[in-house]
């Protein structure tokens, strides 16, 4: 089976396609033309998807070796995502499986992070076999999710105000890093002192509230951002120039170590000993590392996609395509458009 995917949820323009479930191709574009704005611009975001979606599927398709006719299946991202940016993908999806005759599939996009390590590489591929913890990390979503062995999954923690990916921008706009601020965080840190100065970290063990939140997975970092605000208000410019790395590396700990802590807590509980990361924030390196050695610790083995597939990608949309067919699920015409993510329903299946 071929199946074509298309991604458009944010800023990133993404067509893949996917042969007999192994990856054959996945081209991505990320647009650039946010940077000056700190922050992704909705109506451009849409107009730049518009003007590249036709040349990025058929770069796909040219680079798997097949042609639009060879096609067996078209999925494309139907939400949660910037509104204008989702129709794009999902409209053009949706033209192209009618054209073609194909059927069409909708996919959600933060299902499709959840189940990004099914992605086949080829021969190192790795995937659960079992259930397992599915951290789920970007700019906009921070889940925790425990995925059953028939890979149904219930949501057991999430974000109550900024996602973790937000915090990270929103405290590296504060240091003067551009956008997106993630990344450069990262790097400043690899060479500071997370002990620097210790910000707080809301609903675990250390916070002053701790107690009132046993079992609780749900996650804050609105507090981290007031006060990353607060203290840097108290610095002199050139103590902050000087300490910039120190600083990245305290806020990274203060975020990174909340998830991993709540990560662990929740297999612990479930007794559950495989772990994926997945979203935008899974290849940030403190988060990997510290990720890595708290399972090493506990015994739990450790999930990890690509580089390329933490990042939106298409891939991840064609795959759990894939997966959705193989287990039965009957192919939609028309699909209505979900700008949020909701997982109010319990247990869905796939």
């Amino acid at each position: 089976m071929k199946i074509l995917g298309i991604e458009t949820s944010c800023d990133e323009t993404s067509a893949s396609v996917i042969c007999d479930g192994r990856v054959a191709s996945n081209v991505v574009s990320s647009q650039r033309c946010h940077t000056s704005f700190g922050g992704v611009v909705p109506e451009l975001a849409s107009r730049e998807h518009e003007r590249l979606i036709v040349s990025i599927a058929d770069a796909a398709i040219t680079e798997a070796n097949i042609t639009k006719k060879e096609l067996d299946v078209i999925a494309a991202t139907a939400g949660p995502g910037l509104i204008g940016a989702v129709m794009v993908g999902l409209c053009f999806a949706q033209g192209l499986a009618w054209a073609l005759g194909v059927p069409f599939i909708p996919v959600n996009h933060i299902e499709a992070h959840m189940f990004s390590p099914f992605i086949d590489e080829g021969a190192s591929h790795r995937a659960p076999e079992g259930a397992f913890i599915s951290l789920t990390v970007s700019g906009g979503h921070t889940l925790l999710s425990v995925i059953e062995q028939d890979l149904s999954y219930e949501v057991i923690g999430r974000t109550l105000d900024d996602a973790a990916g937000e915090a990270f921008d929103k405290t590296g706009k504060m240091l003067g890093l551009p956008y997106p601020a993630g990344p450069e965080i990262d790097r400043l840190a690899k060479v500071g002192d997370p002990k620097f100065h210790e910000f707080p970290r809301a609903l675990t063990s250390r916070s002053q509230t701790s107690k009132s939140y046993d079992g609780n997975f749900d996650f804050s970092f609105s507090g981290l951002k007031t006060s990353v605000l607060t203290f840097l208000q108290k610095q002199k410019p050139e103590f902050i120039t000087a300490n910039i790395q120190n600083i990245a590396a305290s806020i990274q700990w203060a975020i990174v170590s909340v998830l991993v802590e709540k990560t662990i807590a929740a297999a612990r509980s479930r007794g559950i000993k495989e772990i994926s990361i997945a979203g935008g924030v899974s290849a940030n390196s403190g988060l990997r590392a510290m990720m890595l050695a708290a399972c090493k610790k506990e015994g739990f083995t450790l999930y990890l996609p690509g580089a390329v597939y933490s990042t939106d990608n298409a891939a991840m949309i064609a795959t759990l395509a894939g997966v959705k067919l193989s287990r039965g699920m009957k192919a939609e015409r028309l699909y209505n458009i979900a700008p949020f993510a909701s997982f109010s329903s319990g247990r869905p299946k796939l």
